[in-house]
């Protein structure tokens, strides 16, 4: 029934937007009890967190990247001795100066080996611990968190002719929108969509949810492609979470880095940057209390490839921003790069489940007792120690 019922509310709502422009992105809302904000961005098409955040004071790095993750000699930002930051990051210093930038390095999902794409995102944004495709009962893990929450209500988001983003999938409400979306109601078209399906309660929800979001703010809409797309999402996720808004999700795509690794790299980080420091700009005061999670399926190998990339891996990073975030500081367990350190001789071994830093932002947030993260949102999830990431 509920696939029925979002397939039914999709169609509608793609039938009323049909001049949408598509962004390659999806962005899901969820209003909350509280003054705390969470943002998380999923970097679709695999990080290569070896090289956002180089570990280049581990000696064996540069014998197995020739050209990339050159460290400080080309270009990076030192951060600690140890590791530093990609120059496309370089607009995000003042953050990790401030302590309201940081990372968590050698983190992964369960998901192992077959290096999928499509599986390996559907196990981010499932949250479930398996390799599975996700399933409407299970839903996303924001979904869940929603679920255990009393007095939230959720919102969902997504670009027009685009897949439903499934995070936030699930059993409790949504509502489907594309930020560049202008569904231009009048007043007469809403009073006749509530007549024509007054006795249907599957179409008669999904036109009272047209109206609605029919007259929902919209952000400015700025330059094209990935930096200006990334700008718009920030915006139009900053201009909700200033009002009821406090769970909100978008993504990114354009991190399948297998050749060029610089220029491909260099843009996407270019982009990711530019969303958060527009959420930190649009937030204003709110930043404050903002936690931003950015998060990817999964990570890249750690030799280099002879097409100047990477491929498919296991271990990568996790990126938190926001004036919530204990930063200045790369967070987990390193697990070296040396002679039988790696996984499976390829890859960046991981050290700490990724979804570990999501509960525990969880419990920190909205207070969730860590029990209940282990047992309903992330299931059969050990949330270990806390990493003590926000303030």
């Amino acid at each position: 029934m509920h696939t029925r019922r979002f397939l039914l509310k999709s169609a509608l709502m793609a039938a009323c937007s049909a001049a949408a422009h598509p962004l390659l992105s999806t962005m899901t809302f969820a209003a909350a009890p509280g003054d705390n904000r969470l943002v998380v961005i999923v970097l679709r098409g695999a990080m290569d967190g070896l090289d956002a955040v180089q570990p280049y004071g581990d000696r064996a790095l540069r014998g197995l990247r020739r050209g990339i993750s050159l460290g400080p000699q080309g270009g990076a930002l030192d951060l600690d001795g140890f590791y530093a930051l990609h120059p496309a990051l370089a607009p995000l210093m003042p953050l990790w100066q401030a302590g309201e930038l940081g990372f968590a390095q050698a983190v992964a999902t369960p998901y192992r080996d077959k290096r999928s794409h499509f599986d390996g995102q559907d196990v981010l944004e499932a949250g479930t611990g398996n390799d599975l495709p996700i399933d409407a009962q299970k839903g996303g893990w924001l979904n869940r968190l929603l679920q255990q929450m009393p007095g939230a209500s959720a919102e969902t988001a997504y670009s027009v002719g685009t897949e439903e983003m499934l995070i936030l999938s699930g059993p409790a409400h949504a509502l489907s929108w594309a930020p560049d979306a202008r569904l231009s109601l009048s007043a007469q078209a809403q009073l006749l969509l509530t007549e024509v399906y007054h006795d249907d309660p599957l179409f008669r929800q999904a036109a009272a949810d047209a109206a609605e979001i029919g007259s929902a703010s919209m952000a400015p809409v700025g330059e094209g492609g990935p930096k200006g797309d990334a700008v718009k999402l920030a915006r139009f996720a900053a201009d909700r979470l200033n009002g009821a808004t406090r769970i909100a999700s978008f993504s990114l795509s354009g991190w399948d880095s297998h050749a060029r690794q610089p220029q491909v790299i260099t843009r996407s980080l270019g982009a990711l940057s530019d969303a958060i420091l527009t959420l930190r700009a649009a937030l204003g005061a709110n930043w404050g209390r903002t936690t931003v999670l950015a998060m990817t399926e999964f990570g890249r190998t750690v030799r280099e490839n002879g097409s100047g990339g990477t491929d498919h891996g296991t271990g990568g990073a996790l990126v938190m921003a926001g004036g919530a975030v204990r930063g200045g500081r790369v967070y987990g367990d390193w697990p070296g790069l040396g002679e039988g350190m790696l996984y499976q001789d390829r890859d960046l071994l991981p050290t700490r489940d990724v979804r570990a830093y999501a509960g525990w932002a969880m419990r920190g947030l909205f207070g969730l007792d860590a029990g209940l993260v282990e047992r309903s949102v992330f299931p059969g999830l050990d949330l270990g120690a806390d990493p003590r990431f926000l303030l």
